[in-house]
């Protein structure tokens, strides 16, 4: 009996999607520092920046403000994430016309199984590279082996060695059976599952290599970290039999506000609470998704941020359910005219389908009526078509 073949995994990675796209859109812009995101004064921050501004030290996720000391000439484009995710579509209709087994884990980046098809992995990751960039005008990374968490790696290596100032456009293969050695040099930071912490807890034991991270015993990494340890001692090998998950359920779904200044009105903040749990409750809704527990995230001007959780007595999708239970989070962390710089809802937890009301829970059909009437006024007119008595109190 034959041993089973290596399995063939590509990860794909647009290459700074956002520029890309906004470059299709205004030429103009290439070859120049620029950056996606929201404006500095309004507390922007970089979704997305080109290269070349990345010469400068400008990253993702740093404030707009400091993205401009850093580079004064910077150009900033808003963010046009409907356009976005568009364009995301037609590259994945690519990708599954090679083949359905295709798993996509962000707005630019998606896992592919090709083990079914003759052709060789790397024939098929130049084939797809090439149809991106002539077809939709989009540059594109890629990484080869033969499971999902070396192609990633692969991917990231490829991207950081493609000195080229511009779109890496890079493609790196790690051949079968070469996985650990090609994992050996790397930083323990490049291995999943290693962030700030565990890295310097491995610092303190003399490992800053996922290579060490392999040669280090099993067991004591077990004894050390727990089970996180052996995940890590087996992901340092190369080793890693996920499959390709083609339908990925969310695990939670929330809202959150970032506030242009900072906010210190109690009833102001009630009132963006109660409009989060409203947009998270028909999120729920509409995926037939019950949830059990409430979270409350809030950040204060010095970007300190909390994160306070609650289990309600049963799963639900109803708003006001959300809103008491955030309410009352919100009553234990925050002080009267202490200043908010974001706050947000979300709701985890998730289950199958729409709760079904108790014997107290049923309305009459009068009231049945009205909330269907409700719906369709805010359905024609907006959210804010029909307030009800209830909110008045979050206007005081």
């Amino acid at each position: 009996m034959s041993a089973p073949q290596p399995r063939k995994i590509i990860h794909l990675d647009l290459d700074a999607f956002f520029c890309a796209v906004e470059e299709q859109q205004n030429p103009a812009l290439r070859g120049k520092p620029f950056a996606v995101g929201g404006r500095p004064e309004s507390r922007g921050v970089v979704a997305s920046c080109s290269y070349p501004a990345r010469r400068f030290g400008v990253h993702s996720a740093m404030p707009m403000s400091q993205a401009v000391k850093r580079c004064p000439q910077l150009i900033i484009v808003p963010a046009r994430h409907r356009l976005y995710s568009q364009v995301s579509r037609q590259v994945m209709e690519r990708l599954h016309r090679l083949t359905p087994l295709v798993e996509q884990i962000s707005i630019d980046e998606a896992f592919l199984d090709v083990s079914d098809l003759a052709e060789p992995a790397l024939a098929l990751a130049r084939g797809l590279q090439r149809q991106v960039q002539e077809e939709l005008g989009l540059p594109a990374s890629l990484g080869v082996a033969s499971n999902k968490l070396v192609a990633k790696i692969a991917t990231d290596v490829g991207k950081a060695s493609a000195q080229t100032g511009d779109y890496p456009r890079s493609i790196q293969v790690v051949p079968p059976g070469q996985e650990a050695a090609f994992l050996a040099p790397l930083p323990a930071e490049a291995l999943w599952g290693v962030g700030p912490k565990t890295a310097q807890r491995l610092a303190e034991l003399g490992i800053r290599t996922i290579g060490e991270i392999a040669a280090w015993p099993q067991e004591d990494l077990a004894r050390r970290f727990g089970k996180i340890g052996q995940d890590l001692w087996r992901r340092a090998h190369g080793w890693d039999d996920r499959p390709i998950v083609t339908v990925r359920q969310p695990k939670s779904v929330s809202q959150e506000t970032t506030f242009g200044q900072d906010v210190r009105d109690g009833a102001a903040l009630r009132r963006v609470l109660r409009e989060q749990s409203q947009q998270v409750a028909r999120r729920l809704v509409k995926a037939q998704r019950l949830g059990s527990t409430v979270k409350l995230k809030i950040r204060w001007p010095d970007f300190t941020t909390l994160t306070r959780q609650t289990t309600l007595p049963r799963p639900t999708d109803q708003a006001e359910e959300i809103y008491q239970a955030a309410l009352a989070l919100f009553g234990k962390v925050w002080s009267p005219g202490q200043p908010v710089r974001l706050i947000g809802v979300g709701v985890s937890g998730l289950s199958s389908g729409v709760r079904q009301p108790t014997l107290w829970d049923q309305p009459s059909p009068q009231e049945e009526r009205l909330e269907q009437a409700i719906q369709e006024l805010r359905r024609r007119f907006g959210p804010q078509a029909v307030i009800r008595a209830s909110q008045l109190g979050d206007q005081e």
